[in-house]
């Protein structure tokens, strides 16, 4: 079977391709780099205005003529890229707007790839309308919008990803959603909003290449070093300055114990090799289930605070603080339970052992890849 997947947001298609491949499948990434992180895909779309006086025109043009140089560019792109991507069995996009184009440029690029392809299903996976609008309206009982309803980040800011809720994205939705065979969830915070729709076809967990994440047995010699990566533009979304406030707490009262390594807005590479000597690692707090950098790191025996709610336990049938812990949106909780580790370190090494078994029996990119196949099969009349 041949496989295009477009668009990447971290390493998630990436992953499901090195699964398929080992499957025996023709399977390759269509995308833009994910910015700062420089995430690599097999055909890549450049990404020619996120800097300098590029910016700046692409800016000017579209205050003042609404002509976005960067829907262009995309579009144009992938025209002259047809031959290289067309012909797939299967088609699936990670998200509503793989390209970061307009709607009506997503929608016409959407097209492209169904002309040119077999079957076309959908990656529910980052931000985008169902989810949003399931956080609008205050369902989660937090959110990612949470810094928002609290004043703490204005609606025009982009990370919130309000424009989702826009009459033109409202209808790129519905266009694609009318198009597809389905949509694939890939973890509790896009299948709970999904749960009773028609067109969902079920969660498939994140899917990581654990044969490429080494696990480090924990080894706790003087002090604990707890990691936090912060990625600028997602400050509040992700709850960093929660995390900052809880390792305030925690310096003030146990800073002989504990060294912090703080990382910002680096690149993949560079992230990943800053968080190997660390026994803790402080990932987001805005949600249910874990995201890439919590199950790599965690693939890696490392302890995360990250989304590990009461539905993820549930799900998977686990236990509160055997494989991740929740971090909630309150400092004194996370710094609590910081203090309950740092001054249990047997507890770390236990919990660093579990999280490599459970990301490779739940997030196994063979496995995950299996399952992505058995349902593409299950909603198309291709025989494969």
């Amino acid at each position: 079977m041949k496989i295009l997947l477009v668009g990447e947001y971290n390493r998630a298609h990436k992953f499901i391709r090195d699964g398929l491949i080992a499957l025996g499948h023709e399977a390759v990434v269509v995308g833009l780099t994910d910015d700062f992180k420089k995430v690599d895909v097999d055909i890549k779309i450049e990404h020619n205005f996120t800097k300098g006086l590029r910016k700046k025109l692409k800016i000017l043009l579209f205050n003042l003529f609404k002509i976005d140089l960067h829907s262009l560019s995309v579009k144009k792109q992938i025209h002259n890229l047809k031959d290289q991507l067309k012909g797939s069995d299967i088609v699936q996009f990670i998200n509503e707007s793989s390209f970061l184009c307009q709607p009506k440029t997503e929608i016409q690029i959407f097209d492209l790839f169904l002309s040119w392809n077999k079957k076309a299903f959908l990656m529910s996976c980052g931000t985008d309308y169902i989810s949003l609008k399931y956080a609008f309206d205050k369902k989660f009982k937090y959110s990612i919008l949470t810094p928002y309803f609290e004043n703490r980040l204005d609606q025009s800011n982009f990370s919130l990803g309000l424009k989702y809720l826009e009459p033109d994205f409202v209808k790129l939705h519905e266009h694609i959603y009318s198009h597809i065979k389905g949509v694939i969830s890939s973890d509790l915070d896009y299948s709970i909003p999904l749960r009773y729709h028609p067109k969902h076809l079920g969660l498939i967990p994140h899917a990581i290449n654990v044969d490429v994440l080494q696990f480090s047995p924990l080894k706790i010699e003087d002090k604990i070093i707890i990691f936090h990566g912060i990625n600028r533009q997602n400050y509040f979304k992700k709850g960093n300055d929660i995390f900052d406030k809880a390792l305030a707490i925690i310096l003030e009262n146990h800073a002989e114990k504990i060294e912090i390594v703080t990382v910002e807005s680096v690149p993949y590479a560079i992230y990943k090799n800053a968080f190997d000597s660390a026994h803790i690692l402080l990932d987001q707090v805005y949600a249910y289930d874990q995201g890439y950098n919590a199950l790599e790191a965690m693939a890696k025996g490392k302890v995360v605070f990250t989304g590990a709610e009461q539905e993820w336990l549930e799900h998977y049938n686990l236990e509160e603080d055997t494989v991740a812990i929740n971090a909630l949106p309150n400092a004194e909780a996370i710094a609590k339970k910081l203090e309950w580790l740092i001054l249990n370190p047997d507890q770390l090494v236990e919990i660093s052992k579990k999280a490599r078994q459970f990301v490779e029996k739940e997030h196994h990119y063979i496995t995950c890849a299996e399952q992505y196949v058995k349902i593409w099969k299950a909603n198309s009349s291709l025989n494969f």
